[in-house]
């Protein structure tokens, strides 16, 4: 069976129940769905959002070639990413992945090889806005998440 991805770059939330929902109805071939959702943090108090940038036919472009990726390497029998974009406040939604498969094992490993490139390799661009009304500027990529792809 080929598997389509869904992939969805948006500026409104998402919900992961009618997401999880639209990836297993009817289906009774899968036996696996791992789900991770990426919410904004507050930072300590500090943050009073996170406005996330993109290009949006780079964006997509780049969120479906990771999706073909992690397709080829296990075998999924459905995948949804969901990235958002724009201002999202602390304790909102920023990223959706969420992959189905026979067995748990490809599930978990594909979820979590995603997060790692979405957090490396996705072109979107982070703004902090702070919550004592200072522009708190672009957030710089960190060390940890390059070095997490070299487990792939």
């Amino acid at each position: 069976m080929t598997v389509t991805p869904h992939i969805s770059v948006q500026q409104d939330d998402f919900d992961l129940q009618r997401e999880v929902d639209k990836l297993t109805r009817g289906r009774k071939d899968i036996g696996a769905v791992v789900s991770f959702t990426g919410l904004c943090r507050d930072e300590g108090g500090k943050l009073e959002a996170l406005e996330l940038e993109h290009y949006p036919a780079m964006a997509e472009a780049q969120l479906n070639l990771i999706a073909k990726q992690a397709l080829k390497r296990w075998p999924l029998t459905g995948l949804t990413i969901i990235h958002r974009f724009g201002k999202i406040e602390p304790g909102a939604n920023i990223v959706l992945v969420v992959t189905a498969s026979n067995h748990r094992r490809a599930a978990f490993e594909a979820a979590d090889y995603l997060m790692d490139y979405l957090k490396s390799e996705a072109p979107f661009w982070k703004k902090e806005h702070l919550a004592d009304s200072k522009d708190g500027g672009w957030v710089e990529a960190k060390q940890a998440d390059t070095d997490d792809l070299k487990r792939w």
